[in-house]
């Protein structure tokens, strides 16, 4: 008897793996090898110096800095409310529920806008922490809290159906056994939950070092304190400086590359380390 054909609703693997490379190569790789082409003609002398100058170098400061505090940030509170959504009934779920995908649908100008209304020192909530001294707007504390904004999402979606899946007969076992509650978390559920969470921060933080309409109108964008590096990038080409623009943007796409790398290999060593742990 021949073995049965198995069926595949989507085309064979030769045309699907072929649209595949062609729309990634187009979309992904070609503006990519555009900018290393376009830095590479500069010369070692003329790329250092425009990647290496105390503003730029302040702008990557603020830029990386901010983008991983906040995604760490983000993986504590989107933890918190990844749990609260998954192991309690409230009234009103469905609406938290719901506001947290709110970042993706919020235009990033008119959330950046939003925020610096509200935290600046006439606003409902800088009126509260000017008399504590603690200015949020026009500050680098304004480039952290949008990047927290736009990335809380990230982590709670990428957390929350992992989370749920977590059997709680494994937890109850746990308890009959003597484990306090906090032994509970870090042995059995921190585990099962912990490539999520790198993932979750992943994607936090790669949204966070590119983003742009949100943060402009909170940061102040003053040069050496408050001025990121994708608007040192804008600016850079409204001064006809594409070069300049190009060597900036490829530090920043290697820098954000081997972050990355690093936050996968963790991710697939403690996933595997789980596996063979179950």
């Amino acid at each position: 008897m021949g073995s049965l054909k198995r069926f595949s609703p989507l085309p064979g693997f030769g045309l699907a793996m072929g649209y595949t490379l062609v729309y990634l190569t187009l979309i992904v790789l070609i503006p990519l090898t555009a900018v290393g082409t376009r830095t590479l003609t500069m010369g070692w002398e003329a790329f250092w110096t425009a990647v290496s100058s105390p503003r730029v170098v302040a702008s990557y400061q603020l830029s990386f800095g901010a983008s991983l505090l906040a995604a760490g940030i983000n993986v504590v509170f989107g933890l918190i409310f990844a749990w609260v959504l998954v192991r309690y009934r409230f009234p009103g779920k469905r609406l938290i529920d719901s506001l947290v995908d709110l970042p993706f649908a919020l235009p990033t100008a008119v959330a950046g806008i939003a925020l610096a209304t509200i935290y600046s020192e006439n606003g409902p909530v800088g009126k509260l922490l000017e008399p504590w001294g603690i200015e949020i707007a026009y500050t680098p504390k304004g480039v952290l809290l949008a990047l927290v904004f736009i990335g809380l999402p990230f982590v709670v979606r990428t957390v929350q159906p992992v989370l749920a899946d977590v059997e709680r007969e494994v937890e109850e076992a746990a308890a009959g056994l003597g484990a306090a509650r906090w032994q509970t978390f870090l042995r059995i559920i921190l585990p099962h939950i912990a490539p999520a969470l790198l993932t979750g921060f992943a994607m936090a933080f790669a949204r966070a070092v590119g983003e742009y309409g949100s943060v402009i109108f909170i940061a102040g964008n003053v040069p050496m304190i408050s001025e990121i590096t994708p608007l040192l990038i804008i600016t850079k080409l409204e001064q006809y400086d594409y070069p300049g623009a190009t060597a900036v943007a490829s530090v920043m796409l290697v820098f954000s590359f081997v972050l990355l790398l690093i936050i996968n290999a963790l991710q697939g060593w403690m996933q595997n380390r789980y596996t063979k742990g179950s």
